[in-house]
């Protein structure tokens, strides 16, 4: 394992890209972030087709003014830093993403301080993630931020989402290998990916019905860990049913839903834009108290 120090934009934090492998070897990439806090570890998990800066200045947030000891953002293979010509793009599934990478991030943040409490924060499959990830137990706390299902009658894009996908994007992806950035889609994604993630949103029951490959269901069933999902009234794929698609299936955790207003919060949300730095100061703070475990007024 080899790490490159690069300077932080906080004075108080020690950013860092590091480079670690999950259990079939495949390499990934992250940005960890630390400081001399004594709060808890964070695993920041992305959205799918968005690269791990875009998580920066929020996990910088936790650690400068918050006392989190350390943040950690990583690319999921196959994307960002997280690329290797030894790996088919054809052969890397959606899943791993959360099987494997998911499970290889924790325990590289978990290396910073062992035995040290640890949260989790996920954006859309960020969330999905720790049902997969089949390691809830290790997490205190999970934030949840536009976690749902892709079931693509459930999202707002409606049919022209559906034609996107299967009818342009998958195309490419079968005859290239790969979905390129521009398309609509956010970054670049492998081709194995995609198929996973257009097979997946052309069902109802989205990836739970993917026996024996992986049984989502009992995975999903086995979390207890508290988890706050947060969505925005101006998400056009959050919608309530995606949501509750999703959600329904953490049986036995402990579940609190909030929806955020964009009036309130000063601008639009949509599905990605609870990260963005403009918020640090409305939404940021409640979120990262409930992550904290400090009661809210």
């Amino acid at each position: 394992m080899s790490s490159i120090s690069r300077p932080s934009a906080a004075a108080s934090a020690h950013a860092e890209t590091i480079r670690f492998e999950a259990a079939d070897g495949h390499p990934l990439e992250g940005t960890l972030t630390t400081g001399p806090g004594h709060g808890p570890l964070a695993l920041i998990s992305a959205a799918t087709a968005v690269k791990r800066g875009f998580y920066q200045k929020f996990a910088e947030s936790l650690v400068t003014e918050h006392g989190f000891r350390a943040a950690l953002t990583y690319d999921y293979r196959g994307t960002g830093g997280s690329v290797s010509q030894d790996f088919n793009p054809r052969h890397i599934s959606m899943a791993d993403w959360g099987m494997k990478d998911f499970p290889a991030a924790l325990a590289r943040l978990e290396l910073v301080a062992p035995g040290h409490r640890v949260v989790g924060v996920g954006q859309s499959y960020g969330g999905q993630a720790l049902g997969l990830g089949n390691v809830s137990e290790r997490f205190e706390r999970y934030l949840m931020v536009a976690t749902i299902s892709g079931y693509w009658r459930n999202l707002g894009g409606g049919f022209k989402l559906y034609a996107l996908m299967n009818l342009v994007a998958n195309p490419v992806a079968f005859l290239v290998g790969h979905v390129p950035s521009g398309m609509g889609l956010g970054s670049g994604l492998p081709g194995g990916v995609f198929s996973d993630w257009t097979r997946w949103c052309n069902r109802p029951d989205y990836f739970f019905s993917e026996e024996p490959r992986f049984d989502a269901k009992n995975l999903f069933a086995s979390v207890r860990t508290p988890i706050l999902a947060i969505g925005a009234t101006d998400d056009p794929w959050g919608t309530p049913a995606a949501r509750e698609a999703i959600m329904r299936h953490f049986t036995n955790a402990p579940v609190e839903t909030r929806w955020l207003d964009p009036q309130e919060a000063g601008g639009p949300i949509g599905h990605l834009d609870f990260f963005r730095s403009r918020f640090r100061e409305t939404l940021w703070p409640e979120a990262i108290g409930w992550l904290k475990g400090e009661a809210q007024a």
